[in-house]
């Protein structure tokens, strides 16, 4: 059974944002980001309540601006997604998690050392050039049953 119900149409959304997101980290930085939209589907906690689709997680919209920068400059994420993208995200929708990414609801790039909390969230760990960041404790279990 999938971590989430999905349909042909968010795979390919999810595809096209993890390449917009990770391209430059790889496969596996593509599915750390994946990791972080699956979260965020399964958390209805914190920022990311009521969002049940895919769609709604990619033009989540916070403080007036989309949650993933991708969405708002374009660039990569209006390609057509590729097979080996898709491949991917169908991976992170029907079972893969790991660390860094395994129970994150953010990541950045700083373009410096990752900061140990990140919105008051705590450090889970890096990959390449994105920190990634988990709920405290208590404030979101979902996200650490789903």
């Amino acid at each position: 059974m999938p971590r989430v119900k999905y349909r042909d149409s968010d795979v390919d959304l999810m595809a096209r944002m993890m390449r917009a997101e990770a391209e430059g980290e790889g496969k596996q930085g593509m599915l750390y980001v994946g990791n972080v939209i699956v979260n965020r589907r399964i958390a209805n906690c914190l920022d990311f309540k009521n969002l049940r689709t895919i769609p709604q997680v990619i033009y989540h919209v916070q403080g007036g601006n989309y949650s993933f920068e991708a969405v708002q400059k374009g660039n990569v994420f209006y390609n057509r997604a590729r097979t080996v993208e898709k491949r991917l995200a169908k991976q992170n929708l029907d079972f893969w998690r790991q660390h860094p990414g395994k129970y994150a609801l953010w990541y950045f790039n700083p373009y410096a050392p990752c900061p140990p909390t990140w919105y008051g969230q705590p450090f889970a760990g890096q990959f390449k050039q994105h920190c990634y960041y988990e709920p405290k404790p208590g404030t979101c279990d979902t996200v650490y049953s789903g």
